[in-house]
């Protein structure tokens, strides 16, 4: 039931309508944020054919060198699914496929890593983590940083580099630009973005090593081994630069396109989209975030500490696209962002956590002005494959 608590008004860009809590945002004097700058930037003034003489460049460098001529990490998702579709189809490389499973892979992902495989004929790795260990370092992170994907991000970008260290494969190529997405890194200076130990110290850790994270979770009386850790831990950088190592995002060099790389997906490889827990399929025909069923409760946290989530950016991409008015974005967000997911009854699950322990841990990292309340947004409905999923306790199921 909803109450009469007035919830704080947040400053928007008056463009793509995200708030002033959107990390690493900042104004100009017409209220347009920095990521809406960017993105015209990138729209109109990069010169993307000259971008694509430095990828051409680069492929042939390392074309042949090595027993692969790069490393892919690959979730499965849109975009690492175009970023391996795309490379090898414009220049027919043989890449080795790395995929860090973060342990909630869905049945749709799957079937479509599998074809996505097939059609292309390439060599995977498929690496899955110690569960008991990622669960230390989910309620370790949660805890900590109200943020549980630690070892996804983490695991994500250090494990790929990993592999490339051990088969000598210098050449990585990720998907979209950093650029994109935040303020970290933006399109206005004309440079070429790299994976290095900058960005993962940067963006991925939540400045929590994983030399420190053992050190949270080790314990006397249940320990945990050291070189658990390893698939989390940025390769020595001096081994990096020895090999040679590039590290770089595709989406540096060709313009990247959410929807129009998920529709050539689609086509290409029968690509197939599902639905996002919290987020309308109307409002997501891209299949933003499907590979993960804990994404529901990850972009609950975000709206909780934050007053925005996925729906709002979605829109926020749809509106630097000019697919969506900012006025349709804002009615858009105010009617489905927010809600609570049913994954937040298996997150708790694995965390140990009721509901009430859960809400003080999120509402004491919140950023203000932003002040959520737990009684004015209903909850999601359950997405098809819900029962799937897995449960610590299966009699839930």
């Amino acid at each position: 039931m909803k109450n009469n608590k007035k919830i704080p008004v947040l400053r928007c860009c008056s463009k793509c309508g995200l708030p002033e809590t959107y990390e690493t945002i900042e104004f100009d004097e017409k209220n347009v944020c920095n990521i809406c700058r960017s993105a015209e930037y990138k729209n109109e003034s990069i010169d993307w054919v000259e971008r694509k003489k430095l990828l051409d460049a680069l492929i042939e460098k390392h074309r042949g060198k090595s027993d692969y001529d790069c490393i892919i990490p690959f979730s499965g998702g849109k975009d690492s699914t175009f970023q391996l579709f795309y490379l090898v189809k414009e220049y027919n490389i043989k890449p080795l496929v790395v995929r860090f499973n973060h342990g909630f892979m869905r049945e749709t992902i799957q079937k479509n890593n599998e074809r996505t495989f097939k059609k292309l004929g390439v060599d995977v790795i498929d690496f899955t983590p110690n569960w008991h260990t990622v669960k230390k370092l989910m309620f370790e992170s949660f805890n900590r940083k109200t943020d549980f994907c630690w070892h996804c991000h983490t695991g994500i970008y250090s494990y790929p580099l990993r592999v490339a260290l051990l088969h000598k494969v210098p050449l990585v190529f990720w998907g979209e630009a950093q650029a994109d997405i935040t303020g970290y890194y933006d399109h206005l200076n004309d440079e070429i973005e790299y994976e290095d130990d900058k960005k993962f110290n940067m963006l991925r850790t939540l400045g929590i090593t994983a030399e420190d994270m053992h050190g949270m979770i080790d314990s006397p009386e249940d320990p945990v081994d050291l070189r658990d850790l390893i698939p989390y831990t940025f390769p020595p950088v001096k081994e990096l630069i020895k090999l040679g190592y590039c590290s770089v995002p595709l989406g540096s060099f060709i313009p990247w396109d959410y929807k129009k790389n998920t529709e050539i997906i689609k086509r290409e490889l029968g690509w197939e989209i599902d639905e996002l827990e919290g987020v309308p399929t109307e409002i997501n025909p891209h299949g933003e975030k499907i590979e993960c069923f804990m994404q529901g409760t990850r972009d609950y946290i975000k709206y909780i500490k934050r007053g925005y989530s996925r729906v709002a950016q979605i829109n926020a991409f749809d509106v630097r696209s000019n697919r969506l008015s900012t006025s349709e974005a804002k009615k858009l967000s105010e009617k489905y962002d927010g809600r609570k997911p049913p994954s937040l009854e298996i997150f708790l699950e694995y965390m140990g956590l009721s509901e009430e322990e859960f809400n003080k841990i999120v509402k004491g990292m919140a950023i203000p002005p932003y002040d959520h309340d737990f009684d004015a947004k209903g909850d999601a409905p359950r997405v098809w494959d819900f029962d799937q999923w897995y449960r610590e306790d299966n009699r839930k199921k």
